[in-house]
C-alpha cells in the first residue's frame, strides 16, 4: 500500500507506504513531507492513515527504519507513540540506522483518549 497526500491543488506534498513482514507485522516505507509542509501536521495524518490502513489488514505491530543522520524524524517517531527496537530484517546490526515499533492492538493514538 501507498499513501499520497495531495493539497486541494491536487500537488502531492507528502506519502509513506506498507510493506508487509511476518503475519500481523508490517513496515513503514518511504514516508516523506516537502519541506515547506513540514510541521503543519500532515505527517501525523499520513502516519496515522497508514496505521489505520495496516489495523484494517490485520496488522498487530508497525516496524520503522530511518538512519541516525534523521533527528527530525526520529524525534517525531518518538512523539508519535513509537519505541527503538532492535535492528529487524536487513537493517539488523547496521550501525547507521535505528528502528522503531508500535502495537496497533488497544494503543489509542498519542493525544488520543481511549
Amino acid at each position: 500500500m501507498f499513501l499520497v497526500d495531495r493539497d486541494p491543488d491536487g500537488t502531492a506534498i507528502a506519502c509513506g507506504g506498507l510493506r508487509p513482514l511476518a503475519p500481523g507485522e508490517a513496515e513503514v516505507k518511504r514516508t516523506y513531507v516537502l519541506p515547506a509542509r513540514r510541521g503543519s501536521g500532515v505527517a501525523t495524518a499520513v502516519l496515522r492513515a497508514l496505521e489505520r490502513a495496516a489495523a484494517g489488514l490485520g496488522v498487530r505491530r508497525l516496524l520503522l527504519e530511518t538512519g541516525t543522520a534523521q533527528l527530525e524524524a526520529m524525534r517525531f517517531y518518538e512523539r508519535e507513540g513509537y519505541r527503538r527496537t532492535g535492528g529487524f530484517g536487513p537493517y539488523a546490526g547496521e550501525p547507521l540506522s535505528v528502528c522503531y515499533a508500535r502495537d496497533l492492538q488497544g494503543a489509542p493514538a498519542p493525544g488520543h483518549a481511549r
